[in-house]
């Protein structure tokens, strides 16, 4: 396999391993021990495979030499568990390379399997068990859903392969195809294939192609170029303003993502800073129980020259990662209401952003003032549990009532409907529902 395709499938594996490391290995560690001739193999085996392809052969021959020393001057002898001594190894290298992509992982059974990986690809078992443990998590597409005002929402905790996850994908950019604006949800994602990159973003774009990103290979001194594909399965939305949201835990390609549509201003980005993470790479087989994933190619922006490795991708509007998603429907919705010229639709965004404002700013009313709500209203009644409010109509669910002012109320469950108090001369004679189409409906209070 030439630089390119091996790293695809090796970040698609490492991604699987990962899931499959941090397990419960307390019993385990009671039993393994490490001896001082493996510590010296692994740290000189190391040390050849980052100066022969790590990305910047000058900062792998400072990270062989750092480790090497701390060998030599026996900083390492106390260290007996094999889980601790790549932990240690794998930080002391990021001492030097600040370079987050870096790992040691101590796992016999995965060296075994990678070593068949790198063999045969395409080994039938190989392919199986990373097939399951993708199924698991749908590939990465965590939840696809319309928000409020039709917004389009996409959850996505990682970018797996298109030869596995081409489908999934398509099927959730289908889903989305009728949304006003799209949220993309970086915040959990910690990268994966630049090839789903390249398909969930080309449909962003019409047929133009579109320069996305270049990546330069150290072992075979070669770039390779993503740009934007002409035809999807599908429709496009290149008229679909996007917001992405990131947090300190958006890594790598989640990164690219997001700086690949910063830069081309096809995107609002929210939330936090990302991780910082810029080289890509894949595992290499250190001896018969540890690997390392080593970072062997560099992302090179076509617009800015550069990558976002170790500084992060800093957000549009930097807000908390938990408020990122309120604070991104709302954006959209406001920008919507601003920018249309259609009456019925700016209503119905007006509608969806007094919503949202309501839950970043809860309104408080003095619980006498909603006591005094109780009662029948013809179908409809209201009341008072726990300082709260709730609404029933006949026949259907219970509502708990969340005001937006002290005498109009909304719904979570049923967003397209709101309920005002109707007073007259300060006495309370009835209610009127709101839709959000601009229907209304009135029922007076029972004598």
């Amino acid at each position: 396999m030439g630089d390119h395709t091996a790293v695809v499938f090796r970040l698609v594996l490492i991604v699987v391993l990962i899931i499959g490391i941090n397990v419960d290995v307390s019993a385990k560690e009671k039993e393994l021990k490490i001896d001082k001739a493996e510590k010296e193999e692994v740290v000189e085996r190391i040390g050849k495979i980052l100066t022969s392809t790590y990305i910047y052969p000058e900062t792998a021959q400072k990270m062989s030499d750092h480790i090497a020393g701390k060998l030599e001057k026996g900083q390492y002898d106390s260290i007996t568990s094999p889980n601790q001594f790549a932990d240690r190894l794998a930080r002391d290298l990021r001492i030097i390379s600040k370079d987050l992509h870096i790992r040691v992982v101590y796992d016999p059974e995965e060296v075994d399997r990678l070593r068949r990986s790198e063999k045969n690809s395409d080994d039938p078992e190989l392919i199986e068990r990373m097939l399951k443990a993708q199924k698991r998590v749908n590939f990465g597409f965590k939840e696809v859903k319309i928000l409020s005002g039709n917004i389009g929402y996409l959850d996505l905790r990682q970018f797996a392969g298109t030869k596995y996850a081409g489908e999934t994908a398509v099927a959730a950019m289908n889903f989305l195809a009728n949304c006003d604006s799209l949220i993309v949800d970086l915040r959990n994602n910690g990268g994966g294939s630049p090839e789903m990159i390249q398909l969930l973003t080309s449909y962003f774009y019409d047929k133009d192609a579109i320069h996305l990103n270049t990546f330069y290979w150290r072992p075979s001194d070669k770039t390779v170029q993503f740009w934007t594909l002409p035809h999807v399965p599908g429709r496009k939305i290149p008229d679909v303003d996007v917001y992405v949201l990131t947090s300190r835990r958006t890594f790598s390609a989640a990164e690219e993502f997001s700086y690949n549509l910063k830069n081309l201003k096809r995107a609002t980005l929210v939330g936090e800073t990302t991780g910082g993470g810029a080289h890509p790479g894949g595992p290499a087989v250190i001896n018969d129980n540890f690997f390392i994933n080593v970072p062997r190619g560099k992302a090179i922006n076509p617009i800015t020259k550069t990558n976002w490795e170790g500084v992060g991708v800093k957000p549009d509007i930097e807000v908390p990662q938990e408020e990122a998603l309120k604070t991104a429907h709302l954006k959209a919705l406001e920008t919507l209401s601003a920018e249309t010229q259609d009456e019925q639709d700016k209503m119905i965004y007006d509608w969806h952003i007094q919503s949202l404002k309501a839950e970043l700013n809860p309104v408080s009313v003095d619980p006498k003032i909603l006591e005094s709500y109780l009662g029948k209203y013809g179908p409809r009644t209201i009341t008072f549990e726990n300082g709260a409010l709730f609404y029933q109509r006949e026949g259907r669910p219970k509502y708990g009532m969340i005001p937006l002012s002290e005498d109009l109320f909304m719904f979570k469950e049923i967003d397209y409907f709101r309920l005002k108090i109707i007073k007259e001369n300060g006495k309370i004679i009835g209610v009127m529902g709101l839709y959000d189409n601009g229907t209304t409906d009135t029922s007076l209070k029972d004598k």
